[in-house]
């Protein structure tokens, strides 16, 4: 009795998963937006820890960032328009200090002389196929420790995130209707 239940249970999480993820996907259209990267090596975060110091991997953050433009550009266009992003050069928030010593090695290190910082380029299309708007921006944070971020958060991106959110409804904000 005690084993159908569980079995029960699981089935029953299991498609609360599926129709939950089936209607997240019904509303957001991700292939409208797409980014791309300047090759990691040419990037100055890759750059500048070569040995991959911290929890987060080239690759981690880089499919976490281009996730998280994909869904917030998304929710601001308007329909039939499509964006292409291409991040042409990134330092994430913070840096490490490998003067602290052995123990401190993965630890980014937050301080106002550490800003996050991303140069992207960006070509939004209409409905027709046509470009709208293509342009450069340099996005920078330089009081991303003071800006209003939740304190709860622990998002090591918290700040990138910020500043990408900043600069979508800067940017696409007048697009939506």
């Amino acid at each position: 009795m005690s084993m159908k239940r569980n079995l029960r249970a699981l089935f029953n999480a299991f498609l609360a998963f599926a129709l939950t993820t089936a209607a997240a996907g019904a509303f957001a259209d991700a292939s409208r937006v797409n980014v791309s990267w300047a090759p990691s090596d040419a990037l100055s975060e890759v750059k500048q820890n070569p040995t991959h110091r911290g929890l987060l991997r080239p690759d981690d953050w880089m499919k976490e960032l281009s996730t998280y433009i994909r869904e917030r550009a998304d929710a601001q266009l308007p329909p039939g328009q499509r964006l292409d992003v291409t991040i042409d050069d990134i330092k994430l928030a913070g840096d490490f200090e490998p003067w602290r010593g052995p123990d401190a090695q993965d630890i980014r290190i937050m301080k106002d002389i550490y800003p996050p910082r991303i140069d992207l380029h960006f070509r939004l299309i209409g409905a027709d196929g046509k470009t709208v708007r293509e342009s450069q921006a340099r996005l920078r944070d330089l009081s991303y420790l003071h800006d209003n971020v939740m304190p709860t958060n622990t998002d090591p991106l918290r700040y990138d995130k910020h500043m990408i959110d900043t600069w979508i409804k800067s940017e696409f904000r007048g697009d939506k209707g």
